[in-house]
Parts: C-alpha cells; structure tokens; sequence
C-alpha cells in the first residue's frame, strides 16, 4: 500500500501539471471565449469592424460580438478588457485612449487606415462660386478657420440668425470635445452656434442637403468616408504650427494582446488603400448596402488586399466561407 502510495502521487502530480498546461496553451478562441468588439457607428469604423469580425470567425473558429456605444465610452471599455478590439482607434486624439495607454491598459497595433484627414470643411463654391449653378462666391477671401469670424453671417444660424452655426460631430465622438475646444481657441464660441447632430447619418443628411441646394456650410468632417466622394469640399487651414497629423491604429486590450497573441498578429496586418476604402464607403452609400454585407463583398472582391493579412489555412476557410 505504501509502495501504491508512492508511486501514485507524482503520478497525479505529473498528470495535474500536464492539464494545467494543456489549459495554458489553448487560445483565446479554443477556450470558447468571444473577441468582443466595439461596436463602432461610422461608416469606416463599421466596415472595418465587420471585416475583421469575419476573419477571425471564419478562419480562426472565433466567437466574436460587438457591443453598441459612443467612442469615449467604448475607449473605457477597452481598458477594463469589456470589449478586447477597437478596429479604428484615431490615437492620441482622445484623453480616456492617452490616459489607458498611458497605464498599459490598452495598445495600438497595426496601420488599418493610412492617408487619413480631418479638419474644418465648406463647399468650395462658397469660396469661388460655381457658373454652371448660377451661385455666386459668397466667402472669396476665406482661407483659415481664424478668417471665420468675419463669415458669420455667411453660415447663418436660421435658429440664433444673430450668429453662425458650425456642425460639430454628434455628442460623445471625441471629435465633439475637440471641435468645442477650438471653438474657443480660434475665439467664435460667442459668434457660431456649436451645434452638434444626433448622429453620423444627420450630419451627412445636413451637408448633403445645403450642398444640394448650394447653400454655405461650415462644418467639422474626416476620411476615410462616402461623403469625400460625393462633395467638392475645401478644408479650412489651421493656425501654423498646428499638426494634425492622423493615425489610425487597431486599439486592443492590454489582457487581449497577451493572452491572444495570434489573434492581435492577424488584426495588426489588416490595412484598407484608403482610395479602396473611400470606393467601398461610397458604395455603401449609393447601393445602400448594410456593412456585414459590404464586407463580405469586400471580401470576395479584393482577396489581394485580404490574403496578406491571414494564413494559407484561414485564407481557404474564410474562401470557402464566402
């Protein structure tokens, strides 16, 4: 009995220890685990979420979930790992994201946009007219955001005529803070109504429709997106100095990059040309195509752009997918 004793217990123990690394090595996806997302509301940010929820589904065997949300709040979530991907992190822009990175909590991989813009926009016949529309150049000498503050009356507020109206992002984009912040610095807070859509689509729907009718617009926009395609837009110059220069990461939990390394591998390779992207968004818009579907599509479409970012074995199974 003392002998079966002996015998038995470094035989548990060996047994013990060869589970416990069994359970060490399985991946994030093997342990049945989802990759949640978040669940981004513009359309770059959509598309991209879509597509890299696709790749790791099809050909990684991933559980994958987004979760709805503005941007600030998303970015919290990121760094507490309630959601583990972020799929277009504007870096530096927002001070939970500088905060969190500063604290390890979250990290940036990956270049999936580059070539990207952001600033003060009008339609260039505010500027220089359009003949073949019969408008007139309503603002000839406007070059920068400082030369706003004679313009006023240009952007007409129909709400508070006695100022101007700026079209902020929608409140909770960090784009939102920003803008009011330079509302202040470029000293027109007390001349523009800082007025901010419900969403992306209503700040589409307002420019399109001055734009439409040739009517002066000021307003706050970015690309990669639809509207850059659609619109002759100048954008407005900036005090010298003023770097904005963009860089878009995939933003991933800290807890996601150690313990699915694999996984943060493949998602720091997706990169979208941006004129194939600006292509696509347009698309998107015209053909009113839902994301999940575009991405798909993309997918089928353009297997060059895809194919560098997977395996030869994942590049089979999500074929096979499509």
């Amino acid at each position: 009995m003392n002998l079966y004793k002996t015998l038995l217990t470094p035989l548990l123990s060996i047994s013990l220890l060869a589970g416990a690394g069994a359970a060490q090595a399985a991946t994030w996806c093997e342990s049945g685990k989802p990759v949640k997302f978040a669940g981004l509301n513009w359309e770059s940010g959509m598309l991209l979420t879509d597509l890299m929820q696709f790749v790791l589904e099809k050909g990684y065997g991933c559980k994958t979930d987004s979760l709805p949300g503005n941007s600030i709040t998303m970015e919290n979530a990121l760094g507490s790992n309630d959601i583990q991907v972020f799929a277009e992190e504007w870096v530096g822009r927002s001070d939970v994201w500088n905060k969190a990175e500063k604290a390890g909590k979250v990290i940036g991989v990956g270049a999936p946009v580059v070539g990207a813009v952001e600033g003060w926009y009008v339609p260039r016949y505010v500027i220089e007219g359009d003949a073949s529309r019969n408008i007139a150049a309503k603002a000839p000498n406007l070059k920068s955001i400082s030369d706003l503050a004679q313009y006023a009356s240009v952007f007409k507020d129909q709400e508070e005529p006695s100022k101007g109206r700026f079209y902020n992002c929608p409140a909770g984009w960090t784009c939102e803070l920003e803008n009011t912040e330079m509302l202040k610095s470029y000293g027109l807070e007390n001349t523009y109504t800082n007025f901010r859509p419900g969403t992306g689509p209503a700040l589409d729907a307002a420019v399109l429709s001055s734009y439409k009718r040739g009517e002066p617009i000021l307003f706050y926009y970015w690309s990669p997106t639809p509207l850059m395609g659609r619109a002759d837009l100048v954008k407005l110059e900036e005090k010298a100095g003023v770097d904005k220069h963009v860089d878009i990461k995939v933003g991933v939990s800290k807890v996601f990059s150690e313990q699915a390394p694999e996984l943060v591998a493949v998602l720091e390779k997706v990169n979208l040309p941006i004129d194939l992207l600006n292509q696509n968004l347009a698309r998107m818009t015209h053909e009113r195509i839902e994301s999940p579907q575009l991405a798909k599509i993309f997918l089928k479409e353009h297997p060059q752009v895809w194919h560098a970012w997977v395996d030869e074995a994942a590049a089979k199974k999500i074929e096979a997918a499509l």
